[in-house]
């Protein structure tokens, strides 16, 4: 697992300085620092958020199998509750999407001036709030699998179960909400 995170680490930032290049958008001089700021803001929101869902949904789904071993009718209930904590994972894409279109990595022209080196140490900020609240798919992830051990000896639970699971997505919910305010503030969307 130490390794696939390293690979991740090493290869996912290759991989988005290439498809800014690919595209025509990456600038040179102050403005290709502010985008590549940029992309690593956009590399932090994805990937801390993706490792952090991929936690919890292994944790709801170990507890899925085992429900569903025993009783396959319940899968789709415990599904509903396995996936809850990948939501994180789309919060932090999300975000580098709205990143790299507000400073033209995704074609199209910058909406704002990328001269601002500022605006890059902004965006990896930005990333950041995306990434480390997105850390709350671990901890939704060992609500969802109580959830679904609860719904494995009662189905009668599983409405509950959901809003309990929905909890902690909140805080996720507040640093997409940050982001996406600190975004339009800064000219980026």
């Amino acid at each position: 697992m130490k390794k696939i995170v390293a690979l991740g680490i090493v290869v996912l930032p290759a991989l988005l300085a290439g498809t800014a290049s690919a595209a025509g958008g990456m600038a040179t001089g102050d403005a290709g620092e502010t985008q590549a700021n940029i992309m690593m803001g956009c590399m932090l929101a994805v990937a801390i958020a993706g490792i952090s869902s991929a936690f919890g949904l292994a944790l709801a789904g170990s507890s899925a199998v085992a429900v569903t071993a025993e009783k396959p009718d319940m899968f789709g209930r415990v599904l509903v509750l396995q996936v809850l904590p990948m939501t994180q994972s789309v919060y932090g894409l999300l975000t580098a999407v709205l990143l790299m279109m507000g400073t033209g990595l995704l074609g199209g022209a910058a909406k704002v001036d990328l001269t601002n080196t500022a605006l890059g140490m902004a965006g990896i900020a930005i990333g950041l709030v995306v990434g480390l609240t997105g850390i709350s798919a671990v901890g939704q992830g060992m609500v969802a699998a109580s959830s679904i051990s609860a719904a494995g000896r009662n189905p009668d639970v599983t409405a509950r179960g959901i809003i309990f699971t929905a909890m902690p997505e909140t805080i996720a919910i507040f640093g997409l909400l940050v982001a996406i305010l600190l975004m339009s503030g800064l000219g980026l969307l």
